[in-house]
């Protein structure tokens, strides 16, 4: 970052203040990292599109609450997005109003390898969340935002509200776990995409996003849960 550009801090400071062009910059450093996130905790693009404007629009509605711990945002951003997630369908229940009136996608254009990509990408994430889900909720949690989203034990005990020895005992918990379920762990890779269009939370003015572009595999296989001996 240099030294003309705003930190998370700044930005929201100015953000709590009510300025919408600040909690859009917000957005655009981090949506498409929150969207891949929810891409792979649902194995669905047009749930995962949902469920980020969701947290961007609770994190509109929070921010005279909150002062993130670490100088970024983006711990706490992961934090309501586990929320959302997990009570989506109340949640999208509850926001649905709000939802409407946020400008709806520009559709992508009608790209036979485009769709085929998106589609196998779905196929791909389904596999891999049927053998992460059968951990129990909060170790798959802390699994997830450690290996997928690389943080560190710090940054997932701010997400999740958590003490930090408690994820590393929720962490080595999941990767035994793992490790008596998989002889032969799933190959495929989480994978993820660009942000496709969507709209601004919270009653400010639309979001400005990056169109959609088809899924590349990133970060590690399965078997990149367990420790490197169990592989």
């Amino acid at each position: 970052m240099n030294p003309h550009t705003p930190t998370d801090d700044e930005l929201w400071n100015r953000a709590r203040d009510g300025d919408e062009r600040a909690f859009g910059e917000l957005f655009d450093r981090h949506a498409t990292t929150v969207y891949n996130y929810c891409f792979r905790r649902t194995a669905s693009w047009s749930e995962a599109q949902d469920a980020t404007s969701v947290v961007f629009l609770e994190t509109w509605r929070q921010r005279g609450r909150v002062q993130p711990q670490s100088g970024s945002l983006l711990p706490w951003l992961y934090g309501v997005a586990t929320n959302v997630l997990h009570n989506q369908r109340r949640g999208m229940r509850r926001h649905r109003d709000a939802l409407s009136r946020m400008p709806r996608p520009v559709p992508p254009p009608d790209d036979a390898d485009e769709v085929s990509a998106r589609l196998d990408a779905e196929q791909r994430m389904r596999r891999v969340l049927d053998a992460v889900r059968k951990l129990p909720r909060r170790d798959r949690e802390v699994l997830i935002l450690s290996v997928w989203e690389e943080l560190d034990h710090n940054q997932i005990a701010e997400a999740l509200g958590i003490a930090p020895g408690t994820v590393r005992s929720r962490l080595s918990r999941a990767r035994a776990r793992l490790r008596d379920l998989s002889t032969e762990p799933p190959s495929a890779e989480p994978p993820s995409a660009a942000l496709p269009s969507t709209g601004r939370a919270a009653g400010a003015a639309p979001f400005r996003a990056a169109k959609g572009t088809p899924p590349d595999t990133v970060r590690r296989p399965v078997n990149a849960y367990l420790p490197e001996e169990s592989r």
